[in-house]
Parts: structure tokens; C-alpha cells; sequence
């Protein structure tokens, strides 16, 4: 069992982590701002089931494909730039129209869930940045490795549910204000798009 200690410290780094501004913060406040708070956290949840996911390769040792095998880093981060460059086209060609069906809006919570997911598990950065960051923090004497670091990403995952949500929760008010203007909702959902065309951009110019 991992100390006290070392679970503070890993904590507070990764809070810090969380608010350090990055491609994810920027996807959830675009998604909040864009479809309001439930589906920022959502998308959050979305997020973190990848982490669970980048964990869980960490621990087996899958990451490390992608710190050594360029093709499969390439081929990972141009799947994910594909799926941003989707998400910019469907937000450009958006109207400023609200449903008040309500059922449109849990067909998106729906993909938004899956957005989240996406987004995360296809940038091979995050990782290699797992399998840099996760085993300073483990050490043999304290039992088994994969226990542990499933214990550390999920203590990750709790830090960015605290740091994402309140993001989602801002970010979703003030979206939610301006949706009802259909000319303001025409205009974040060109911010949104930009942002998901730019998050595509940077994401083709990262390098192992």
C-alpha cells in the first residue's frame, strides 16, 4: 500500500496537472460552453474513462508501443486530428436552432460521453505522458505494481472530475446564457469549431 505521503503529493500535482491549461480543459469548456453543464461533465466522464484506459495500458505495458513505435504513434494522433476535424465541420455547419424536445439533447449527452472518450484515448501524448509520470510515484517495497497504479490513476481521475466539473459548471452557465440568442449560439458554435480545428492542429504537430 502506497503512503500517505506519496498519495498527498501525487494528488496535488495532479490537480495542478488539471489546471495547467491543455487540450482537454480547452475540449470540455468548448463542449460546456457549447451544449451546457450536463454535457460538460459528460464529456468529463467521457475523459476519464480514458484515463482508466491510459492506465490500465501503462500498467500492462501497451504505452510503451507508443514511445517506440512511430507508426503506431502517428497512426493514434491522426485518427484523433480526424475526429477533431469532424467535430469542427458538425460545429461550423450547426445552426443557432434549440430543440425543445429535449430528446436531441440526450442523443447528444450520449455522443458527448463518447466524444470525451475519444478525444482522450486517441492522443498517444497523454500516453507516454502516463508512462513518465505514473511509476515515479510507485515502488516495489509497497506490493505489487498494477494495484498501484490503478490506485494512483484513479486518485487522477478524482482530480480531474474536481477540476473539469467546475470547469463544466462555468463554462455550461455561460453557454446556457447565451443560447438563447440564436445569433450568440451561432457564433460560439463557430468558437467551438475553431477550437476543435485548432486542438486537430496541434494534435498533428505533436512529435514522440
Amino acid at each position: 500500500m502506497l503512503p500517505i505521503e506519496t498519495l498527498l503529493v501525487f494528488f496535488t500535482t495532479s490537480i495542478l496537472l488539471a489546471l495547467t491549461p491543455g487540450p482537454d480543459n480547452l475540449f470540455v469548456l468548448a463542449q460546456s460552453a457549447q451544449h451546457g453543464k450536463r454535457a460538460g461533465l459528460v464529456v468529463t466522464v467521457g475523459l476519464c474513462t480514458g484515463i482508466l484506459v491510459h492506465t490500465a495500458a501503462v500498467s500492462l505495458g501497451v504505452a510503451a508501443i507508443f514511445q517506440t513505435s512511430a507508426l503506431a504513434f502517428n497512426a493514434l494522433k491522426y485518427i484523433g486530428a480526424a475526429y477533431l476535424i469532424y467535430l469542427a465541420y458538425q460545429s461550423f455547419k450547426a445552426g443557432g436552432g434549440v430543440d425543445s424536445t429535449g430528446a436531441v439533447k440526450k442523443l447528444q449527452l450520449n455522443k458527448l460521453y463518447f466524444r470525451g472518450v475519444i478525444m482522450n484515448v486517441t492522443n498517444p501524448k497523454v500516453s507516454i505522458f502516463f508512462l513518465a509520470f505514473l511509476p515515479q510515484f510507485v515502488n516495489p517495497e509497497y506490493g505489487p505494481i498494477i494495484p498501484q497504479m490503478m490506485v494512483l490513476g484513479a486518485l487522477f481521475i478524482v482530480s480531474t472530475i474536481l477540476i473539469f466539473g467546475g470547469v463544466s459548471l462555468l463554462a455550461g452557465t455561460f453557454g446556457e446564457w447565451l443560447a438563447k440568442s440564436e445569433r450568440a449560439t451561432k457564433i460560439l458554435n463557430r468558437i467551438a469549431g475553431s477550437v476543435f480545428a485548432g486542438l486537430a492542429l496541434k494534435l498533428i504537430m505533436v512529435k514522440r
